[in-house]
């Protein structure tokens, strides 16, 4: 199974978030983590690294993998929009309320659990 993380910001905060999750226990143990460029869309450049992908396997956890993003997000002077996506399921964190973060888990597992019914 995979997820696809952006970021609004650079390249340098993508690294950031990519050096967080690998050292997160939760994280490093169901998922690899890897910088990847994107397909830029038409008319777009497109850049070497703008995308964190990760491989997961059975016992990845949506609950866990959204707070570590919303931990790694609080410490960020400028905190940025972070897009994840998993199959036809994009999921956007902006504020980080709990609501969102809730709403974020909940979409996430909906996505694993059509991904394990294919």
């Amino acid at each position: 199974m995979r997820v696809e993380v952006r970021l609004e910001s650079g390249a340098g905060e993508l690294r950031s978030l990519q050096g967080w999750l690998r050292s997160d226990p939760d994280v490093r143990r169901f998922a690899v983590v890897e910088a990847r460029g994107s397909t830029p869309r038409p008319g777009e450049m497109g850049t070497a690294l703008d995308v964190l992908q990760l491989v997961t396997d059975n016992g990845w956890s949506a609950a866990s993998f959204v707070m570590a993003l919303v931990a790694w997000r609080r410490t960020r002077p400028q905190r940025p929009r972070v897009e994840i996506r998993r199959g036809d399921t994009v999921v956007v964190l902006t504020d980080c309320s709990p609501e969102e973060i809730e709403r974020a888990a909940r979409a996430l597992d909906a996505a694993t659990d059509e991904d394990r019914d294919t």
